[in-house]
């Protein structure tokens, strides 16, 4: 994507930004403000229409086939477990959200077994230790075989990079299944030298020179706003 923003009432909730993430590859992309992490995470998914900017999936433009190929992660206010909702609930509640031609049983009991959950089972969203909560749902996006572009909310709220960092970059290099992974961040873990980029770091339509054509990438954008319906399909 590139030059991706987002107006808000008063200000941009978010400001341009532009970024590349390919299968295989872990991103982290810091941004200060919560509501600009999150306003990130949904247009990089395709969930939040863009105000300027096309994103574009495995050069495929339009928000219908960004939305059908990711899966946004316990994102604040948005999709977030709610804290009083047991995992059993969690589970079943996730696994009915997949689209029917992709999903199997949605009984949690099975599920938490082959996945390995069975110690949390019993639990409470609220309950749930940060490195445990980040498995589980990544898991519950990942039980739709559709999806090849996750896109983690916000994990460093929940507890330091060891309880996130290693399952994303487990997640990223699968050879079995290497995923796209995308995680805004409030800043970089010490020691960091992966892919990242910064919300923001894209310039201005009046900064732009006239006729200016990006490079071509996985995931990119130009300045055609999308217009696609809002109401399309997602996973």
């Amino acid at each position: 994507m590139q030059q991706l923003s987002v107006n808000g009432r008063r200000d941009k909730l978010l400001p341009a930004t532009s970024l590349q993430v390919r299968r295989g590859e872990l991103l982290l992309v810091s941004g200060i403000r919560q509501d600009q992490r999150t306003a990130l995470s949904l247009a990089l998914s395709g969930r939040l229409k863009s105000s300027a900017g096309h994103v574009e999936w495995d050069g495929r433009p339009g928000i219908k086939s960004l939305r059908q190929a990711s899966a946004v992660v316990d994102s604040p206010g948005v999709n977030e477990p709610e804290q009083h909702l047991s995992v059993r609930d969690l589970v079943t509640e996730d696994l009915s959200l997949i689209p029917r031609r992709h999903r199997g049983p949605v009984a949690s009991k099975p599920w938490l077994k082959v996945n390995r959950f069975e110690d949390i089972a019993g639990l409470w969203a609220e309950q749930l230790p940060a490195g445990r909560r980040v498995q589980l749902l990544t898991a519950l996006a990942l039980a739709n075989p559709q999806t090849d572009l996750l896109v983690v909310d916000s994990p460093d709220r929940h507890g330091n990079p060891d309880d996130w960092l290693p399952r994303l970059e487990n997640l990223a290099y699968d050879a079995g299944r290497p995923l796209a992974v995308v995680a805004t961040v409030m800043s970089f873990p010490a020691g960091w030298t992966g892919p990242a980029a910064t919300i923001g770091n894209g310039v201005s339509d009046g900064d732009l020179p006239p006729d200016c054509d990006f490079p071509a990438g996985p995931l990119e954008a130009s300045t055609t706003p999308d217009t696609t319906p809002e109401t399309e399909d997602a996973k």
